[in-house]
């Protein structure tokens, strides 16, 4: 089979080499997978870089997320051969091929009417999303979200989700394009910060008061930002770092303005809480059948064309999420 292999650490550009493989064997627990599609995600470059959290040894094959037709099973499985499933390959990836190993436990049904794109780029993604505003910040229906780029595969399904739940939405994006893109995943309000200034702006659409709940996957500045306009008893949200800069969250500010700053780590409930993550997948399953998500695939690119996909999403000139398609 054709797999993206990395041998040594640097910019995906330089270090992925497309090679052939052995078609992989299932152990126990593990099924194989034939990739119908594979989403491109932030740690995948970090994990070229070497800059990730996780280091898998070398080599190794990036992809974090699939979808596809399992074709073989281990022993201690439910799954089966013929079974049309999506979900996370684990820590050390291996999405980048025509063939991937995944656990099991790892695996859930492809949902019915889903596009093998969207599939692949759901279950992190709207998993981190749910888990973020009903569990960590327990948002309620009439509260204000602010999203942070809104446009992208993490910020799009947080608007969709806040959507769902009842919240008022405010969309903050880069560019006329980006804007129209979030304002189409049903944002009440849409905030171009090129051009805008986010703090003066959210104070006006929300009176003075501020957000409720802000949702950021970029830190740096934006967070910097968010702790302006963050309203009485609101949550902040740190979901990532794309901006490059982890921001300092001065505890005298959180006390004075009675706010509280919320980690989420979706990957450690897997480990500290793994009866969440089925019942999270069933509430977006439920969600996807009334139409209330509706995962946005921004581009599909051929697997040949992996370092450009990661190239044009390192570039954070994407919108919605990047798959890759074998």
């Amino acid at each position: 089979m054709r797999a993206w292999q990395v041998s040594e650490l640097g910019e995906p550009a330089d270090v992925l080499k497309l090679v052939e493989l052995p078609q992989p064997s299932p152990g126990p627990g593990q099924a194989v997978v034939r990739v119908a599609a594979v989403a491109c995600n932030f740690p995948d470059i970090l994990l070229c870089q070497g800059r990730y959290q996780e280091r898998p040894p070398l080599p190794f094959t990036p992809g974090m997320e699939l979808a596809g037709e399992v074709v073989a099973v281990g022993e201690g499985v439910s799954v089966r051969v013929g079974d049309k499933v999506m979900g996370q390959t684990g820590a050390h990836g291996g999405g980048y091929a025509e063939y991937a190993t995944v656990p099991a436990t790892h695996l859930w049904p492809w949902p019915e009417g889903m596009s093998a794109g969207q599939a692949a780029g759901m279950f992190v993604t709207y998993q981190t999303g749910y888990c973020a505003l009903h569990r960590r910040a327990r948002i309620q229906p009439g509260e204000t979200l602010l999203v942070h780029a809104a446009a992208g595969g993490v910020g799009s399904a947080a608007v969709q989700l806040g959507k769902a739940a009842g919240a008022t939405v405010i969309a903050s994006a880069g560019g006329a394009e980006k804007c129209t893109v979030a304002k189409a995943q049903g944002a009440d309000h849409v905030i171009d910060y090129s051009t805008e200034d986010l703090v003066a702006r959210v104070k006006e659409i929300t009176g003075g008061r501020g957000a409720d709940v802000i949702y950021d996957p970029v830190g740096g500045d934006v967070f910097d930002a968010s702790r302006k306009v963050v309203a009485f008893e609101g949550r902040i949200l740190v979901i990532g770092f794309v901006a490059g800069r982890f921001a300092d969250a001065p505890t005298n500010h959180v006390l004075v303005k009675n706010y509280a700053v919320v980690g989420v780590h979706w990957g450690y409930y897997q480990r500290m809480a793994p009866e969440l993550i089925p019942q999270w997948q069933d509430a977006l399953v439920a969600l996807w059948g009334e139409r209330k998500i509706d995962p946005l695939v921004g581009a599909e690119l051929p697997l040949e064309e992996a370092p450009e996909a990661l190239r044009r999403l390192g570039g954070r000139g994407t919108v919605g999420k990047v798959v890759l398609v074998p």
